[in-house]
C-alpha cells in the first residue's frame, strides 16, 4: 500500500515507519524538518515538508492511507495557556486539514486512522470503562472529543475510519517507561499518590501491529480502547517494575507533591481509567504481551 504518515517521527510513529517498510509498503512521512527526520526515519522513506492545502492533496490522492499521529506532546512539563492551545491545535487543527485534503483529493484514500486517546474518558476510579463509556468533561477529554470529531468528519465522504483511543504506550527506548524506570533503579521507584489509579498501558509492539492490521481489515472501524486487556494500578505498575530490575519499589510520590510541581496537567498521573478492549477483541486482534509482567519482562531484558 501507498500510505501518508504524520507524527512520523515521534515515539510510536518511527516504530510504525520500520514495520511499514519491513511489510513492503511505499510509506510517505509529513515532517517539519527533512534533514532531522532524515536521521531518525533512515532512507528507504519518502518525505515531505508540504506546506498548504494543494500539497497535502496532492500527496494524499496518491495514498491508500493516511495515518495520522501527529500532535504536541501532553506530558512535558506544567500546562499554561500557549501550550494548552499548541496540545489542541496540533491534534484538531491537524486533522481537519487532512480532512480536508482528502475530501479534496481524488482519487481518495481508503482508510484513514487517526490517533485519539483514553483521556477521552477523563478520570474513572476503579470501574470497568468500555469503548462506549462516556466522555470525560476535563480538558484532555474536551481535545480528545474535538480531535475525533475532525477525523469521524471522513466517513461521509466513503472512507473507513479507524480511531486508537491510545494507552499510555511502554516500549525500552522511549515514552513513559524509561521515565518511570530511571529513578527506581536507584531506590526511588513507588506509587503516585494513592496508587489506586488504574494504568491503561499497552506494549509499543501490540500498537504498532494494531495500526498494521488496521489498514487492510474492515472490522478496525470506529473508535475504540487501544490498551492491553489487563489494566494494573499504579501500586501494581510500580511493584512490577520493582521487581523485573530487581529494586524496591515502596517509597510514595505524594499527590499534593506533583500537582505542586506539574499543576493540571498532574491529573494524568494521578487518575485513572480502568478500561476494557472490547471491540478490539471482537476485531480478533492478539496481543503479544497481555499481562504487565510478559511486557516488562521484554522491555527491560538485557539487550
Amino acid at each position: 500500500m501507498r500510505i501518508f504518515v504524520t507524527g512520523a517521527t515521534g515515539f510510536i510513529g518511527r516504530a510504525l515507519i520500520l514495520e511499514l517498510a519491513r511489510c513492503g509498503h511505499r510509506v510517505t512521512a509529513w515532517v517539519r524538518d527533512e534533514s532531522r527526520a532524515r536521521t531518525i526515519l533512515g532512507t528507504d522513506v519518502a518525505l515531505a515538508s508540504l506546506s498548504g492545502h494543494s500539497g497535502i492533496r496532492e500527496q494524499i490522492a496518491q495514498t491508500d492511507a493516511v495515518i495520522n499521529l501527529g500532535g504536541e506532546p501532553v506530558f512535558a512539563g506544567r500546562w499554561n495557556a500557549d501550550r494548552k492551545r499548541r496540545i489542541r491545535t496540533s491534534r484538531v487543527d491537524l486533522t481537519r486539514e487532512l480532512v480536508e485534503a482528502i475530501a479534496a483529493a481524488n482519487p481518495r484514500p481508503r482508510v484513514l486512522i487517526s490517533a485519539s486517546a483514553i483521556g477521552f474518558y477523563g478520570g474513572c476510579g476503579d470501574r470497568i470503562v468500555e469503548d462506549d463509556g462516556p466522555p470525560g468533561d476535563d480538558f484532555l477529554a474536551g481535545v480528545c472529543r474535538a480531535w475525533e470529531a475532525e477525523a469521524n468528519r471522513a466517513r461521509t465522504l466513503g472512507v473507513r475510519v479507524f480511531i486508537p483511543r491510545v494507552g499510555i504506550v511502554f516500549g525500552a527506548h522511549g515514552g513513559a517507561l524509561p521515565k518511570m524506570v530511571t529513578p527506581a533503579r536507584f531506590g526511588a521507584g513507588g506509587p503516585l499518590g494513592s496508587g489506586r489509579q488504574y494504568v491503561p498501558w499497552i506494549h509499543l509492539d501490540d500498537m504498532v501491529e494494531m495500526i498494521v492490521r488496521a489498514l487492510d481489515d474492515s472490522r478496525y472501524e470506529g473508535a475504540m480502547i487501544a490498551a492491553a486487556p489487563n489494566p494494573v494500578t499504579n501500586r501494581d505498575l510500580a511493584k512490577a517494575i520493582g521487581r523485573a530490575i530487581h529494586r524496591p519499589s515502596f517509597m510514595p510520590v505524594p499527590a499534593i507533591a506533583l500537582r505542586l510541581m506539574l499543576g493540571e496537567s498532574a491529573a494524568m498521573l494521578l487518575d485513572g481509567q480502568r478500561v476494557h478492549p472490547h471491540r478490539l477483541e471482537q476485531a480478533g486482534f492478539v496481543w503479544r504481551y497481555s499481562t504487565i509482567e510478559s511486557a516488562l519482562t521484554d522491555l527491560l531484558r538485557p539487550r
